[in-house]
């Protein structure tokens, strides 16, 4: 028999074969940072699917074109799911796109941003409206004591 007609598993084929990456079940708010942030990833991904495609056959890089078209799937549809929550109006309340200080029990002082899944980054002080600090801190305000990761905190400032 000849070789043309075995069929060899390889690494590129088995690459070609991505998961989509998982969309959250929750509302995709962003800030207007957050939706400049999606267009740019999107954009991206289509241009690395043009360039994938563009690239030669198929079977020379099948792991590119599977990236990119996984890429372009999961950003257009944050894109299409994306609410954008304009800043409102400061009125003293832990918000949306807003910033708050707390003090922790052991005298630690943090400050972080409330965002969008997509934009959060805790190294960054940013983090997403769903987890579980920013549950315990919306709506509230100055003074208000919260349970941050077990312990008591106290909000000392609200941007």
């Amino acid at each position: 028999m000849s070789v043309a007609f075995t069929r060899e598993e390889d690494l590129e084929a088995t690459a070609a074969d991505l998961a989509d990456r998982p969309i959250s079940p929750h509302p995709n708010l962003v800030t207007p940072e957050g939706l400049a942030a999606i267009e740019a990833e999107l954009a991206s991904a289509r241009a690395a699917y043009t360039a994938a495609q563009v690239q030669g056959s198929i079977e020379s890089d099948r792991t590119a074109m599977a990236r990119a078209t996984r890429d372009l799937r999961y950003w257009s549809a944050r894109r299409a799911s994306a609410q954008l929550i304009a800043p409102t109006a400061d009125d003293g309340a832990v918000r949306f796109g807003g910033s708050v200080s707390i003090e922790r029990e052991d005298g630690r002082a943090q400050t972080w941003r409330i965002v969008g899944e997509d934009e959060a980054d805790p190294a960054a002080g940013s983090v997403s409206h769903v987890s579980p600090l920013a549950r315990a801190v919306m709506g509230k305000r100055v003074g208000d004591e919260v349970t941050v990761a077990g312990q008591s905190a106290e909000i000392v400032a609200v941007g």
